[in-house]
């Protein structure tokens, strides 16, 4: 591939059009909103020039809903030899182009499953892929070039290609995206109008559930509108799930001893569940999850803390496999907890309180 054009420079688009731009590939940026294209263009991510013929690989990051259409219009006009879009919802917009009749030999819908919670393209960036799952959604009816080019495309931001069906993708990212995005929306409502005193006790493990509901609700809307069959089927089972367990939750407020061992069992079968189905989701590079122990330091809010303990981990021969900040209320300190192989625990303890931390039991 030589040549590029992004059509919608937002996060996703404009991240790709970095990528493939540091990897030496012409970039031509577009946009409905022209200065958008002008940002992405002074980011380094191309040229907001049109190009002077058709590129390789048209590349179109527009909103779910206007996906169909701004393909239609790209492929009728020959901008590119491939075609490819990255919205996060496949089965609709090939079914739309479908009824308007074009030959989609030249089309593959395509997903990158990364993201952040900020758009625009000043939220862009060429590593937003990198190790990632990016889907891809041939037919019978795509061309191997077409299908090169895509592969190439996924090598250029080095993310990694999964092939699947276009609806069992659109099933898929309502199981593992969608529809836990609505249910953080939905923790997240709950403290709109909650007491000050109360939210001033939240920790990370609310920040957890709640960060997603910072995302962008205009993004959304038009997420969910194009999957909301999926959606709704799940959120209809997590319902199902809810209404029993305020009804374990009742049976506990009861002095009835039966109806209190039945509220009981009806709490533990869903904590078990959800214990079950969290170790089902991939752990460290997509491997099988791995269970680390926590090493938790107490660091003051100062310029180099973590360059120093990741330096001391570092020196004591220990990796650290992730890390968690949690802040304290109130105060300029917090707790990093550092997760490694439970083997490394006696050594990387050693090593930071023999350079003055404080650990936390």
């Amino acid at each position: 591939m030589r040549t590029a054009l992004v059509i919608g420079t937002g996060l996703i688009g404009t991240s790709a059009a970095l990528a493939l731009a540091q990897r030496g590939v012409t970039v031509h940026l577009t946009d409905h909103d022209p200065e958008q294209a002008r940002t992405a263009a002074a980011l380094g991510a191309g040229t907001d020039e049109a190009p002077d013929g058709p590129v390789d690989l048209a590349v179109v990051a527009a909103p779910p809903a206007h996906v169909a259409a701004t393909l239609a219009d790209a492929m009728r006009r020959g901008l590119a030899r491939g075609y490819l879009d990255v919205a996060s919802v496949k089965g609709g917009p090939r079914r739309e182009l479908e009824e308007l009749g074009l030959d989609l030999s030249s089309y593959i819908g395509t997903h990158p499953m990364s993201g952040r919670e900020k758009s625009g393209p000043l939220a862009a960036t060429a590593d937003l892929f990198e190790g990632r799952p990016w889907v891809l959604t041939p037919t019978r009816d795509t061309d191997t070039e077409v299908l090169n080019l895509a592969l190439e495309l996924v090598s250029h931001c080095r993310a990694v290609p999964v092939v699947m069906d276009a609806d069992a993708h659109d099933r898929a990212v309502a199981l593992v995206s969608h529809m836990p995005h609505l249910v953080s929306s939905l923790v997240a409502a709950r403290l709109e109008h909650a007491e000050e005193a109360a939210v001033r006790l939240c920790g990370q493990g609310i920040r957890d559930v709640t960060r997603v509901a910072a995302s962008d609700p205009r993004m959304w809307i038009d997420i969910l509108s194009a999957n909301p069959g999926p959606v709704a089927d799940l959120l209809t089972d997590v319902a199902a799930d809810l209404d029993e367990t305020v009804r374990a939750l009742r049976a506990l407020q009861t002095s009835d001893e039966a109806k209190r061992r039945e509220g009981t069992t009806g709490i533990e079968d869903v904590l078990r569940r959800g214990n079950a189905g969290q170790v089902r989701v991939p752990g460290k590079h997509g491997s099988a999850p791995r269970v680390y122990e926590t090493v938790a330091v107490l660091i003051d809010d100062q310029p180099g803390q973590l360059a120093r303990i990741f330096a001391d981990a570092g020196a004591a021969g220990v990796n650290i496999e992730d890390v968690r900040i949690e802040h304290a209320t109130g105060q300029q300190a917090g707790l990093v907890q550092l997760m490694v192989e439970p083997k490394a625990v006696p050594v990387l303890t050693g090593a930071l309180r023999n350079r003055g931390w404080a650990l936390r039991q």
